[in-house]
């Protein structure tokens, strides 16, 4: 059908012809948002974060089922969790003040706020307990320390997952659902794996268990993560984040099933085991990290995700 000027009227067809579907190009092939700015800090962040706050709410549980040597080693791991952890968002930040300046305020709304708020309070309590434990010294306030940091741990250990998915970054904010699940099962096996390797075996039960757990617990969120996000997730199957995600896959997987198997008799099987899941726990971390800078320079994945969501809302309006 053509109009008074003979040309084609928009939104018909020719009979017989074929119209190619679209193909999506940004301005001179550059990318539609600017890559994350975190240097290599961040992922080691997560990392010693995690470990720190699963470890504390381990040794809190601990405590509380009167295991004083596993209590004692887990707080050890948090204390040192949260030392390292600290220089390394410090270091990240460029300016040591900049992270006194993020407690000036208090945003429900911000993970940033609410994280930095979290590793602020727990912080001292965390290292506190571990020093007042080891040196036998101020045991209430060490008790009390020990009770801050293990109800905070939970809190510090999932935070970063959520501040990922809080980011226009398309492979992290479409995974919103599943990547607190992803960071604290990977937590909770690194706290277990780190407690196994300070801990005689005898008293060690809980902490393998908490391997196992935590390992099922990261595989399968990991695993349904790349599954709903469909071609979106293809960061986590290709290039440096895809090997790293492969890595840890197998690394936590073939940890826990060590760990599983060496039991309280094999000594050396349980602490290869607890290797390979620490392993495994940093290479997942530095998986979702490096999945988010490839996700940002391809403007495939800030395109189709926003084709589906407009597809998806004229469908809506047609049914209605």
């Amino acid at each position: 059908m053509s109009g008074p000027d003979g040309d084609r009227r928009p939104g018909t067809r020719v009979r017989g012809s074929v119209v190619p579907e679209a193909e999506f190009r940004s301005y001179y092939g550059r990318p539609i948002i600017k890559e994350p700015v975190w240097t290599w800090e961040v992922p080691w962040y997560f990392f010693a974060g995690g470990l720190a706050g699963a470890s504390a709410s381990l040794g809190l549980v601990a405590r509380l089922a009167g295991n004083d040597r596993l209590a004692r080693s887990a707080f050890t791991v948090s204390g040192a969790g949260v030392t390292a952890g600290v220089p390394l968002l410090v270091s990240d930040l460029g300016r040591p003040e900049r992270f006194p300046y993020m407690l000036r305020m208090f945003k429900v709304t911000s993970p940033l706020s609410v994280g930095s708020w979290i590793l602020a309070a727990m912080g001292p309590a965390a290292a506190g307990a571990a020093v007042a434990d080891r040196l036998g010294i101020f045991p209430r306030l060490g008790r009390a320390a020990e009770a801050v940091a293990g109800l905070l741990g939970p809190a510090l250990a999932t935070y970063t997952g959520t501040l990922v998915a809080d980011t226009a970054v398309p492979v992290w904010h479409e995974a919103g659902r599943e990547l607190p699940f992803v960071f604290a099962g990977s937590a909770a096996a690194s706290a277990g794996a780190a407690a196994l390797l300070l801990t005689p075996p005898a008293d060690a039960g809980p902490a393998r268990r908490l391997v196992v757990t935590g390992a099922l617990l990261e595989l399968g969120a990991a695993q349904a993560m790349e599954r709903r996000l469909g071609d979106l997730g293809e960061p986590y199957h290709q290039g440096p984040a895809g090997r790293l995600a492969r890595l840890a896959k197998a690394c936590t997987a073939g940890g826990a099933g060590l760990v599983a198997l060496g039991g309280r008799r094999r000594r050396a099987v349980t602490a290869a085991g607890a290797a390979l899941v620490l392993a495994g726990s940093a290479c997942e971390r530095w998986a979702v990290y490096k999945a988010g800078f490839q996700s940002a320079r391809d403007p495939r994945y800030i395109v189709e995700p926003q084709r589906a969501r407009m597809a998806e809302r004229e469908r809506e309006q047609l049914k209605r």
